[in-house]
């Protein structure tokens, strides 16, 4: 279960970080805009943050994207048989 959690936060991380240096925002910046810790940002982009979906909301809005966008890239990106549910 901890490997499909870090999987993942890998995927988050990654996009999450390609969005916010396309937009040439600084984590300062874009935390300052959503009242997010800096420190939460940059553990969320080094994939160490594991965030609640009220958080990926605020990203979402942070980077001008609607959730549905994000997480069509997160599941863009994501391997195919990623699962949560072990398949008998």
């Amino acid at each position: 279960m901890q490997e499909l959690k870090n999987e993942l936060k890998k995927v988050l991380s990654e996009i999450v970080y390609e969005y916010r240096n396309k937009q040439n925002k600084s984590i300062t910046t874009i935390s300052n805009e959503i009242g997010l810790p800096k420190s939460i940002w940059s553990d969320l982009e080094k994939g160490i943050k594991d965030p609640q979906l009220t958080t990926i909301w605020k990203i979402a809005e942070a980077l001008n994207i609607p959730l549905s966008q994000l997480i069509k890239d997160i599941e863009n990106r994501i391997s195919k048989d990623f699962s949560f549910i072990e398949r008998i």
